[in-house]
């Protein structure tokens, strides 16, 4: 609850420069530990972020006392900021309890929540006499760290976003309601602007973005417990409306889309784990949605078919498909006026669902359609629309679509192989070859063929001889080719999920069996060892 008057405490300009100060300091101590100091790109950036947070405080104390100016500070712990926070963090411990390079980076998550405590603080003072100190600060951290970091020796890229959050609340506003308002999501504004940069760059390398949306998919049930977790906020907060919405417009238009080409839309889901994160807390800040309840059920499929289009188009473009989640955000941001005012128009006003149920309490009605979530929720899973064990996340369906004469599943098809080549895998390296013969990439083939016979696998080293070091084309049909062998099998089976870490021929086997491998389900570990 927000302070009253007799709350607040006066403080004199040196009292007021304390907090940011030990923000400051506590930043600077965490640069100098040894897990920050082994990277020097990551200590200078903590260092600088420190000094920076310094020279904000001095220049503000210097000017407050020239100016004779006094401060008052409460204390303000909003329900909607701590629980969103509670939320989002298990989230981050749950995934990284399976991906143990999540829990090397919270000290960098650490180290932004302190930035952004500084940098709220003396924002506020700054600009007005008063500053409400609370948990605000930390869900915006958590929503961004869910989806973007920069690596070590690019950090200070990272706190430059949390500045460009927090400068675009502060200064880019309209009226709502008869009162001022921030227009952008503070978090999903900063990810929309470094996305655009990124990929105007070209630097996506400079961030763990695709390495965050890989392994996302790695914990078992993820989209169970994103779900689950979030029933508090979408019960109290409602936003449930437009969760519900986005998610039910993507998975319609995905399963139009396999109906009608026989492939997934986005590969190894109906919906991606990311996708379906940003639908439960990147696009629920009731602050820069809607208001009207029409206006919330349409805010939640414009941003279901942003994410599609926008997914399209990067996919055409050849480039990283992660930032689908993250650009229309700031777009619909600036839209929530006109979807209000569309929704409250007299052609749409007659469709309100509000109308079902107007005597209803807010909190019920919250209740009302968190519940209708929880049943599509359920059919979902039930029909396979959020699963673990989707399909297209392995190899074998993409190879029966490419023999069904899919383009677009052979592309992928040459995607997964080079990957798996990458991790070792000598038939994968093999099948690479093969593909890029068929798509007539001899010198990319000749390399594959020559890394799948380096790591012992025969039909690669008689393709490797075939292909040689001339110019004259190989027929695809001529290329020798085989079963994965037991070494193999760790890496092809797990498709677009976490390591296998088993290594018992039997139990792989049978693996390669449950995901659809031709030859496995009658294959024994004495054979397969041959």
């Amino acid at each position: 609850m927000a302070a009253s008057d007799t709350d607040r405490r006066e403080l004199s300009p040196l009292r007021a420069m304390v907090l940011p100060i030990v923000s400051a300091g506590a930043l600077a101590a965490l640069g100098l530990t040894p897990a920050i100091r082994q990277n020097p790109g990551a200590a200078w950036s903590f260092l600088s972020a420190a000094a920076g947070l310094v020279l904000w405080a001095g220049g503000l104390f210097v000017r407050a006392r020239r100016e004779g100016r006094r401060f008052t500070l409460s204390v303000d712990l909003y329900k909607h900021h701590w629980l969103q926070g509670l939320t989002q963090l298990a989230i981050i411990l749950y995934w990284g309890w399976h991906v143990r390079f999540v829990y090397a980076f919270l000290p960098f998550m650490l180290a932004q929540i302190l930035f952004a405590y500084g940098v709220h603080g003396l924002l506020d003072w700054s600009r007005r006499e008063h500053h409400s100190l609370g948990a605000g600060p930390i869900p915006i951290i958590l929503s961004i760290n869910l989806f973007l970091w920069f690596r070590p020796e690019w950090f200070y890229w990272q706190f430059a976003l949390i500045l460009v959050g927090y400068l675009a609340k502060e200064f880019i506003r309209w009226e709502r309601g008869g009162r001022s308002r921030h227009i952008f999501n503070p978090s999903s504004f900063p990810l929309a602007v470094a996305s655009i940069v990124l990929l105007a760059l070209g630097a996506t390398d400079a961030t763990f973005g695709t390495a965050i949306a890989q392994t996302q998919y790695n914990p078992p049930r993820m989209y169970l417990f994103i779900f689950l977790v979030s029933i508090p906020v979408q019960v109290i907060f409602g936003v449930a409306r437009v969760t519900l919405a986005a998610v039910v417009t993507i998975l319609a238009v995905s399963y139009g889309y396999f109906e009608v080409t026989g492939t997934y839309l986005f590969y190894d889901a109906f919906i991606t784990v990311p996708v379906f994160l940003g639908a439960h807390l990147l696009i629920t800040d009731p602050s820069t949605s809607p208001r009207s309840e029409s206006g919330l059920l349409g805010f939640g499929v414009l941003y279901g078919l942003a994410v599609l289009g926008i997914y399209w188009v990067l996919a055409g473009l050849g480039l990283p498909r992660f930032y689908d989640k993250l650009l229309p955000v700031p777009i619909l941001n600036l839209m929530v006026r006109g979807i209000d005012g569309v929704a409250r128009s007299e052609p749409l006003a007659r469709l309100n669902p509000a109308r079902l149920g107007d005597s209803l309490a807010s909190r019920t009605r919250y209740g009302v359609y968190t519940a209708i979530w929880a049943g599509v929720f359920v059919f979902l899973s039930a029909s396979g629309g959020v699963d673990d064990e989707h399909p297209g996340q392995f190899l074998p369906f993409w190879l029966e679509a490419c023999s069904d004469g899919s383009d677009r599943a052979c592309e992928y098809v040459t995607i997964m192989t080079a990957n798996y080549c990458d991790q070792g895998s000598g038939w994968a390296c093999n099948e690479w070859g093969v593909f890029e013969t068929a798509f007539g990439r001899a010198d990319v083939a000749r390399g594959a063929f020559r890394r799948s016979c380096e790591l012992g696998f025969d039909p690669g080293c008689r393709n490797a001889r075939r292909a040689g070091g001339g110019s004259g084309a190989v027929d695809v049909r001529q290329l020798a080719r085989d079963r994965p062998r037991v070494e193999d099998l760790p890496i092809v089976l797990r498709g677009s999920r976490g390591p296998i870490e088993t290594r018992d021929p039997d139990s792989l086997f049978a693996l390669a069996c449950e995901r659809g491998w031709p030859g496995f389900c009658e294959r024994t570990a004495d054979a397969g060892s041959e």
